[in-house]
């Protein structure tokens, strides 16, 4: 993965667009009504989003329609998947320390009841 891709979404107002094609195909205007912002605005950052790979432009007579590319998203979530298998296996350590500390725990408070007497 390129660093270009996680900066082309770190701009909010391209990663509001992306969530809007999200939701399939849609046309500059209602990307424009959307975000919030002018059609020169959203034209702008659809030309980014397009030139990193992230958007695909589909001409009709006047219109234009955008919808995502999946490429980089696969890109982007291959990379995060080497980094989830380290946190999750990290986890897991942790997991397992957190549940020998319990059982060790309600051994120790079960061991005292018995000596008390209690646990009869």
């Amino acid at each position: 993965m390129h660093i270009q891709t996680l900066q082309t979404l770190a701009d909010p107002t391209r990663f509001r667009i992306v969530e809007v094609l999200r939701a399939g195909e849609r046309s500059v205007q209602e990307i424009v009504d959307t975000v919030d912002i002018d059609q020169s605005g959203v034209s702008r950052h659809l030309k980014i989003l397009q030139k990193a790979g992230f958007a695909r432009v589909r001409p009709d007579g006047q219109k234009r329609f955008y919808s995502l590319c999946p490429e980089p998203f696969i890109d982007l979530e291959t990379w995060v998947k080497r980094y989830r298998l380290l946190w999750e296996g990290r986890l897991d350590k942790f997991g397992e320390a957190l549940a020998l500390k319990h059982n060790i725990r309600n051994a120790v408070a079960r061991s005292r009841r018995t000596s008390k007497g209690e646990g009869r």
